[in-house]
Order: C-alpha cells, then structure tokens, then sequence
C-alpha cells in the first residue's frame, strides 16, 4: 500500500495511543483480523505499518527477515513513500494457500504454481513478477481500458433502451387495453341496436293483439247488448198481449240468432295467438362459447423470430392503371401524392391536381369511384374499422372518412400547420409539421399526445413519414436534403441515408421484413433500404419523364404487387418477387 512520508515526531506521537480514534497508524497485519493495534515500525519492501509484535515476528520469519525495518527511532531518517511492486498477493480461488503468479496465454487463465502442475505443464507460461513491470504504461493497460470504458457504455446504452422498451411496453399495453374496450363498446353498442330492434317488434306485436282484443271486446259487448234489448222487448210484448209486435221481434230475434258476428268475434280473437316466445340466435350463441371469439392477442412480427418475413428480390413492371376521369381537369395531369391499401380490395389515391380522392378495385385494376374535396389532399393512412385519415395542407386539418360504401367524411381534425405525410399505428397518427419542423403525434380523435421537434440542421423539407412495426423509429424523408433520417421516439437522429441516385425522395412504405421502398421524384428511382439505413440498392430506375415522376408508393401484401403514384394519367403496377 503506498504510504506518504512523515515526520519522527508524528510517528512517535502514534505508536503508543491505544485506540483506532486514538492513533494515526494501526498495524497492518493486525487489522486484516479486526484488531486495532498501534504502529511501532514500519517495513520499506512490504510498505506496511507493523505493531510491536508483528514488528519482532518479522525479523524472524524466512520470508521477511531480510526486509528493511524502521524502528519508532529511525523512521523519520528514511522518507516513506510509494514504489512499484511485482510482488502478487491474490490467493488462488481453487488452491486456497498458494498465490497467484502464473498466467496461461494459450488457455487465457490465471494460476498459481500448483494449477500450472496439474492444467499446464505442456503449455507456454508467463511468470506475473516478470511480465508486470511497468505495465501501468503499457499499451496493454491503455488498451483495455478503453475497451472497459466502451463496453460500460454498451451496458448504460442498452440500459437506455431497456428503459424506452420498458415505456413501451407500459404504453402498449395500455393501448390493447384502450383496444379491448373500444372494441367491447362497439359489441355492446351493436347488441344494444339489435336488442332494440326485436324489443320493438315485440312491442309492434303487442300493440296490434290489443287492438284485436279491444275490437273483439266491443263487438261482443255490442252483440249482449242487442240481445238483451230483444229478450226486454219480447217479454213485454207477452205481458201486454200484443201479439202482433211480439210476432216481429220473435222473427228480428231469428235473424239475431243466425248472425255470425259472435263467430267473427272468435275467429277474430283466434289471430292474438299469444304462443310466440324469443329464439336465440345459435349461430351467435355458438359462437360466443368458443374461447377465442372475443378476440386473440397476436405478437407483433418483429418480436416473433419465428415469423418467416418475405424478402424482396426483384420488382417486375406488370401494367399500367388509368386514373384520369372525364370530370377531372383537361389543364392538369393527375398527381397521385398519397396512396393507400384497404382490406376490401381497394386502393385510395389523394389526386392533389385534381381536389379528389379516387377508389381502384385492386382485383379489376379500375377506377370505381372518386369523392371531390374542397382543397387538395396529400397523404393518405389506413384506420381500423374501414377508416381513413387524409392530410389537406391547404386547410390545415386532417379527414377521417369512412370507406364502407361511398367515402364520407366522419370528422374533420384541425392542425396549427400545414401537415403533409401522415402514418397510423397504435392507435396513434403521425404527421409531421412545417414552420417549425416538427413531429405531430394525435390520437384519432385529434388530441395531440406529442410533439417532436426537427433538427433543422437536417431537416430542410420533410414530406412523408414511416413508423417501424416495434415502435422505435421513426423514418422521414426529406426531399431537399436528398435523405432519409431515422428518428428515435424522443427526436434523437439515429441514422441518415444518403445516396448518389437518392433525388428528392419522397412516399415510403414498409415490408414485412421492415425495410422500406422509396420513390424519388428527381432520380426517377425506387430504393430498398434496410430499416438500419446501412444498406440499400436501386430497385427500378429511369421512371421519371416529363409527365411521369414517381410520387407515392404502397404495397399490398396479398397480391404482391406495388402501387406507384405519379404525376401522370397512369397508376403503375409492379409485381415482386
């Protein structure tokens, strides 16, 4: 142990006080065992303070007895200070009694003089006191420091990341929950209409038996009453002998007799038959008793490393879509700048050109519809539920429509910017801003939930947006820094792709493997990018003319096949392989 030097004085002041509180110096050796015992000497080789005992066991131990002492008298006539020292002191772990002092290259191990007996005869050993001198210079010492010092960081960066992932996990989590019980409310809303439905023809058929019931009650009641004025007049007629009239009302009472009403009547009340119960729907019924019928939580595919994600080899041109319509504008071209696939086989367009979102039937490759917007569109993001969400920048809101039949607007979000890309997922829409540069984070109904902030330094003109399946990165492209950047969830740039052909790039969209295919408007290319923005290659080139620059991109994991919007009349199919 390195030792400072001290004055005789000192030292004399020390040796004789009786307590740890009471001396500056106990007796090394002494104090491995718990004991505080005052110093009385000292030893240069072994840079230890040494009690009176210790101090005499010393000059007469083999191992010691040839080390230089300082007495309580000559201490202060040698300075007391700290030198290097080749002496190896650590105990071996498996030979308890023997010192460490060997060291196995070929086997990268530590041991002492009885593990290189028994494991390494045959090997190559270093003798610790002869390779250690001056290591603290070395390279070797220099070197692995730095390595420990990258690998603490590698720990603390993973540490951070466990940390996002633990946020994650809490948030989704919390949105299966939000899920579950958004979906539990539509149920119950649904059975609600249902059971109102059936309820109000039960009531419909209540009403109308009362009805007949009432009528029934009158007719009878009407036909007792007529009886009962002819059973009156009959009897009076006998008692006053008037034969005559007695005669007439016994014919009236014949005709009363023949009449039917009494039979019409029943036949009437037969039609309330009251033999109608409620019958349970047993497809309903069955399917309710199955396990899995409320739903099933299914992992997200990059958490499943089982899952087998296709890979994109080739993109093959297979035909052309014509887009353009008779109410469209003869002065403009079509200019395609949102896409976006749905579950019923359709393919929505934002026509920006023309005010208009445009329906193709992915199966017929036609256009079967078209809605007409008061300004122009210029992203679309496919919703649950057969929803849309579509950016107006001139109007600085955002759309969400349905799809199911004619598209139809259910609500209209307003923004503080104009906002043009937009990207659903987890129940969350993503868009980003501009004037200032930033990342809009909404839930569907529109209340903002975050705002990410853009480095402008980088960022010149963002335009459409991408987020990964495992909600860790964020991908925008920027078209007049001619790049696409990664983003973390807390705005930190995590990586930047560049590329020669890489020409104002704008639509992206995501594979299954997470990649993303990119088009580029001036180049006239589609990239592939790998989603670290390592690598990435060109997949089709020269698409760009005069009156077809490629704007929007989408893909369809059905048919394979991928969707490029243009500035054009035509919307190009490719198939991939």
């Amino acid at each position: 142990m390195a030792v400072s030097g001290r004055k005789l004085s000192d030292f004399q002041g020390s040796v004789y006080l009786g307590s740890a509180e009471d001396f500056d110096h106990s007796c090394q050796p002494c104090l491995t065992i718990g004991q505080h015992v005052g110093a009385h000497g000292f030893c240069v080789e072994c840079q230890e303070y040494l009690c009176k005992t210790c101090f005499e066991c010393h000059k007469r131990t083999k191992a010691s007895r040839n080390h230089q002492l300082l007495d309580k008298d000559n201490v202060g006539k040698h300075a007391i200070s700290s030198k290097d020292s080749e002496e190896c002191t650590e105990k071996c772990s498996v030979h308890k009694k023997e010192i460490i002092k060997f060291f196995c290259p070929t086997h990268k191990a530590l041991g002492c003089n009885d593990c290189i007996i028994l494991d390494h005869r045959t090997c190559k050993i270093d003798y610790i006191p002869d390779k250690c001198a001056d290591i603290g210079d070395s390279e070797e010492y220099r070197d692995i420091m730095k390595k420990l010092s990258e690998k603490m960081k590698d720990a603390e960066d993973i540490m951070k990341k466990a940390e996002v992932r633990d946020k994650e996990i809490d948030n989704c989590h919390a949105g299966i929950i939000k899920e579950i019980l958004n979906f539990r409310k539509e149920i119950n809303e649904r059975l609600d209409q249902l059971q109102q439905k059936i309820q109000k023809d039960a009531d419909k058929k209540k009403s109308n038996d009362k009805i007949i019931i009432k009528m029934v009650l009158d007719e009878c009641a009407n036909i007792s009453s007529d009886i009962k004025k002819l059973q009156s007049s009959l009897q009076a007629d006998k008692s006053s002998r008037q034969n005559g009239q007695l005669y007439i009302n016994i014919k009236r009472a014949e005709s009363k007799l023949k009449s039917e009403e009494v039979q019409k009547a029943d036949e009437n009340l037969a039609k309330t038959n009251i033999q109608y119960s409620f019958e349970r729907n047993t497809d309903l019924e069955n399917m309710l008793s199955k396990q899995s019928v409320f739903g099933t939580l299914n992992l997200s595919a990059s958490f499943v490393t089982s899952t087998k994600k296709k890979q994109i080899k080739t993109l093959t041109h297979k035909e052309y879509i014509n887009v353009k319509t008779k109410s469209d504008s003869d002065s403009y071209y079509c200019y395609i700048t949102g896409c976006a696939i749905l579950p019923s086989n359709k393919l929505v367009l934002a026509d920006n050109s023309n005010c208009k979102l445009k329906v193709v039937d992915i199966q017929s490759k036609t256009l079967i519809e078209e809605k007409k917007l008061g300004s122009s569109p210029w992203d679309i993001a496919e919703l649950p539920q057969d929803q849309i969400a579509v950016t107006v920048p001139g109007n600085k809101e955002i759309l969400i429509m349905k799809t199911v039949g004619k598209l139809s607007t259910v609500r209209k979000i307003p923004v503080k910017c104009e906002c043009d890309g937009i990207f659903y997922h987890q129940d969350h829409l993503y868009t980003h801003c501009k004037n200032p540069n930033s990342v809009l984070v909404l839930d569907t109904q529109g209340n903002v939930q975050n705002t990410i902030s853009l480095n402008n330094d980088i960022f010149n003109d963002p335009r459409y947006i991408v987020v990964s399946e495992d909600s860790r990165h964020i991908y925008i492209s920027d078209n007049d820094s001619h790049c696409i950047v990664s983003l973390t969830f807390q705005g930190d740039v995590a990586a930047v792709y560049k590329h020669e052909k890489l020409g104002r790039p704008e639509g992206m969209v995501m594979l299954d493997d997470g990649s993303l295919l990119v088009c580029c408007c001036l180049s006239g290319t589609i990239h592939h990018i790998s989603g670290d923005l390592k690598q990435g290659q060109i997949m089709i080139d020269g698409l760009s003319s005069p009156w077809s620059i490629p704007q929007s991109i989408c893909y369809s994991h059905h048919h394979d096949e991928v969707y490029i919007g243009c500035w054009s009349e035509q919307l190009k199919v490719y198939s991939m392989k």
